[in-house]
């Protein structure tokens, strides 16, 4: 791929993501999808990748698609386009800031993105989910014909995690932990019970 083309994709996702990671997740999903970067399935371990990796989920991902698609040098200029609108934009709006703070102008468009960084978010819970409890799924219209068969393990864990987390009240860091673990120990015994 050329690297341009990967700066152009990456500095594009970080020029028009707001909200935070898992609000640019859709867009770094459709962009390296009309390109054919990689699958559904490739993604989703991307993003699982992403969060227990240091740093915002933007650059890990950014990270692992440059690097997945050219080496060292995709990685550097993937991450490079993403970070650098956000270093730019930071610039001037640090430099004029207390003039427009007040503005109604801005205010509105504060007002705007709020609900459409919500919807980005709820795409990616949608995204994720589809991916992670039916890993068959490739697309919207395949999303009926795979309902029939989710991955009963990838339930198990979500299901002991949402119930973590509303009972118990333990850490993101600590969630992931443990499911890595039941992962690994239910891929380990799958084979015993002829999954």
């Amino acid at each position: 791929m050329n690297y341009f083309l990967l700066f152009i994709v990456f500095f594009k996702v970080g020029l028009l993501g707001f909200g935070g990671g898992y609000a640019i997740l859709p867009l770094i999903y459709q962009d390296i999808q009309s390109f054919g970067l990689m699958s559904a399935s490739e993604f989703s371990d991307l993003v699982a990748l992403s969060q227990v990796t240091p740093g915002p989920i933007a650059i890990n991902a950014a990270t692992y698609v440059g690097f997945k698609v050219s080496g060292l040098v995709g990685a550097f200029v993937a991450t490079a386009g993403v970070a650098l609108p956000s270093l730019i934009l930071c610039m001037i709006v640090m430099s004029v800031i207390d003039r427009f703070k007040q503005s109604p102008a801005v205010q509105g468009i504060l007002y705007g993105i709020r609900p459409a960084t919500v919807g980005l978010m709820a795409s990616a819970f949608v995204f994720m989910a589809q991916a992670a409890l039916w890993p068959m799924w490739s697309s919207v219209r395949s999303w009926t014909e795979n309902m029939q068969s989710p991955d009963l393990i990838a339930c198990i864990i979500f299901v002991l995690t949402y119930a973590l987390i509303l009972t118990r009240r333990i850490g993101a860091i600590v969630l992931t932990l443990l499911g890595g673990l039941l992962g690994i120990l239910f891929s380990l015994l799958a084979p015993l019970f002829g999954a």
